[in-house]
């Protein structure tokens, strides 16, 4: 241990130290299996922030260590922002400092075991409040919630349903710092064992107690993944491409057909050949066809993403136009001063106009779905807003092809479990190139991924379910609940320090008094 603090005592190696420590919960991300290390790789970070020599170098740590998550959980942009990834990344890293400066206050030195216990509840509650910060769509939004990384695990899945994603990063972060507690403040080892063994309850209790979804009814949806095409006239033979996977849907007794984000590239009043193409497969297949239309639009200004609905008779009127873009990559913020990004990176030449309202649509056969476009999968509110209008399904339409080579398809298709289990909703997420999948309103995955760069139309059949999860009934209460707790920790902290100064030690001294005139003569 020794050895470990007398190498920190380089600045430059205790910031390396801490930016690889930030990036170090990345890791439960892409590998499946790995979803159990997110509950121990917050602790090393935590144990170099208590470590801090003083509170401003734990809030330095703290930036580096949010530096470095954000660094590796966006590092699949790197092809298309360049340096602004590293921009990005340390600017969003500044939400992290007040995290860092809280673990020294907390855990810091010779903590006592009253520190030591509301460590437990604060550190996950600042924590909550960073990504709640970070969520905000100008900033980039919630990719990479700590909580995201448990869409494969059957309680954490239940427990989201109660509280969403923000539940599970609550409890995810609760169990490294009892961690961390156990192994660096002796006095408090009693409350974090406490504190592990409540966390095992309450997965316990979700996973008994929560609501199961209960199915009462079913739909056949088919999703069209055409595969990666390029070259010259790629919008047109993408579109040639889909409307071949979809004939094959013919017969199969399909509700609804899917494509993904961006599958038409021309406006459908522009070119009414390809309207009344898609109302023909409509016709073939006896179902209505939602596809994506990425284009400047007839009679508006500016181009729009757009799910659009197609029926036998040819476009519905039913549209959804997206309304969370991709900073950058849909749009570039304050354009006047950042607009030179176009010259290094793949960012938007012409930024995409925004949609105002979300749609829930009849598709027919008494369905309702819930259109959310590529980026938008990833926002909470979005989908619970959704099934409290009414949506029987959530679709996520979506592309992903900048990012075949990365582990960005699997990630995002995994966001749709999340959204699934919260809302009690089934979830389609239908790509270009990416990865397509389906899962049940509990967020379990429903038959076999689309795997990436795969050409096909296959057909799934989804359980629906109608009940209202606690998550969509009461929103988004943990960070409520921590917002509650930091602003009580802030006015104890307040009444602390005016104590300390009303109660300070008197004087060692009478003050110097000022005599006017001629100095005293002595004896008088």
């Amino acid at each position: 241990m020794r050895t470990i603090d007398h190498w920190l005592t380089s600045p430059w190696r205790r910031s390396a130290a801490a930016a690889l420590s930030g990036a170090l919960p990345v890791l439960a991300f892409p590998a499946p299996s790995l979803w159990w290390w997110a509950y121990v790789a917050l602790v090393p970070w935590l144990l170099l922030a208590r470590s801090a020599p003083t509170g401003r170098r734990a809030a330095y740590d703290g930036w580096c260590g949010g530096f470095g998550f954000l660094l590796a959980v966006h590092h699949w942009l790197l092809p298309s922002l360049h340096v602004f990834i590293f921009l990005i990344a340390a600017l969003l890293g500044v939400l992290w400092m007040p995290w860092g400066w809280l673990v020294r206050r907390l855990l810091g030195g010779p903590a006592p075991a009253g520190r030591g216990v509301a460590a437990l509840l604060v550190l996950p509650s600042a924590w909550l409040a960073v990504e709640l910060g970070r969520s905000w769509q100008g900033l980039g939004g919630p990719w990479g919630m700590l909580g995201a990384s448990q869409w494969q695990v059957a309680p954490a899945l239940r427990l989201a349903s109660v509280g969403g994603v923000w539940l599970l990063s609550f409890l995810v972060v609760a169990v490294n710092v009892a961690a961390a507690v156990l192994i660096s403040v002796p006095a408090a080892r009693v409350p974090a064992v406490a504190s592990l063994a409540a966390t095992a309850a309450v997965a316990s209790a979700g996973w008994v107690w929560a609501p199961r979804p209960a199915v009462d009814g079913r739909a056949r949806i088919a999703v069209v993944q055409p595969g990666v095409v390029t070259g010259r006239d790629s919008a047109e033979r993408r579109f040639d491409l889909e409307e071949r996977l979809t004939r094959r849907l013919a017969g199969q007794d399909v509700d609804l057909v899917v494509w993904g984000e961006s599958s038409v590239g021309f406006d459908l009043d522009d070119r009414p050949d390809l309207a009344r193409r898609l109302a023909a497969l409509s016709r073939a297949t006896g179902a209505d066809v939602l596809v994506n239309v990425d284009a400047r639009r007839s009679g508006r200004p500016g181009i729009y993403k757009s799910a659009v609905l197609v029926g036998p008779d040819g476009p519905t009127g039913d549209r959804y136009d997206k309304m969370r873009l991709v900073p950058f990559g849909e749009y570039i913020p304050a354009r006047s001063l950042l607009g030179w990004a176009t010259s290094v990176g793949r960012a938007a030449g012409e930024d995409r106009h925004r949609g105002t309202r979300q749609s829930v649509p009849d598709v027919g056969h008494g369905l309702r779905v819930g259109p959310l476009i590529c980026f938008e999968t990833a926002f909470p509110d979005l989908g619970r807003r959704l099934a409290d209008d009414g949506a029987d399904v959530l679709l996520g339409q979506s592309s992903t092809s900048t990012f075949q080579h990365s582990w960005a398809p699997e990630q995002h298709a995994s966001l749709a479990a999340l959204r699934a289990a919260e809302t009690g909703r089934p979830m389609v997420h239908a790509t270009l190139t990416g990865v397509s999948a389906v899962y049940g309103p509990d967020g379990r995955r429903l038959g076999p991924w689309v795997g990436t760069g795969a050409s096909a139309a296959r057909v799934y059949d989804v359980p629906l379910a109608h009940g209202v999860t606690p998550y969509v009934r009461h929103g988004d209460w943990p960070v409520h609940g921590a917002l509650l707790v930091l602003a009580v920790l802030g006015v104890a902290e307040g009444v602390r320090a005016v104590r300390t100064r009303r109660g300070g030690p008197a004087p060692l001294a009478p003050p110097a008094r000022t005599v006017h005139g001629s100095p005293a003569r002595p004896g008088r």
